[in-house]
């Protein structure tokens, strides 16, 4: 056995697999509950969070979030129909159009991300050395710099 296949089946490190599938659950679970209270689905909320960080083509969304543009189309009509997002011409393209968040969708994302506790308590609970490590431990497996 490999010394990469015999560190994947330790049991600290099946431990550690099975605590981030519990993270991750636990977080998807508070994120569709927080977006249930906003009257989003968890879709439209991911969409509507994502636009609030930059206006983005409907081809750019779909690949941001890993899905079909056409699903994406779907979601973006029913938040425009809120009010929540609205389309617009590219600023380097005006024969592209974008979805941007207005005013209301601003606010709702905000509120939406005010309300996601699941993490943010915890970590608070860190100090900020242990928050920086885990941080970088993240950003490692991840392999962001």
């Amino acid at each position: 056995m490999t010394a990469r296949r015999s560190a994947r089946m330790d049991p600290l490190t099946l431990e550690v697999v099975e605590l981030i599938g519990s993270v991750v659950s636990r977080y998807y679970q508070e994120y569709e509950e927080a977006a249930s209270r906003h009257g989003l689905t968890g879709a439209q909320a991911r969409v509507l969070s994502l636009l609030t960080l930059e206006p983005l083509p409907m081809r750019q969304i779909a690949q941001r979030l890993k899905c079909e543009p056409s699903n994406i189309t779907g979601i973006v009509d029913r938040l425009e129909g809120r009010g929540l997002v609205e389309r617009q011409p590219s600023p380097g393209d005006r024969r592209v159009k974008v979805a941007a968040p207005t005013d209301e969708g601003i606010r709702v994302a905000h509120g939406l991300r005010d309300s996601l506790d699941f993490a943010r308590e915890p970590l608070a609970g860190l100090s900020r050395e242990e928050r920086t490590a885990f941080r970088d431990l993240l950003r490692r497996m991840l392999g962001v710099d």
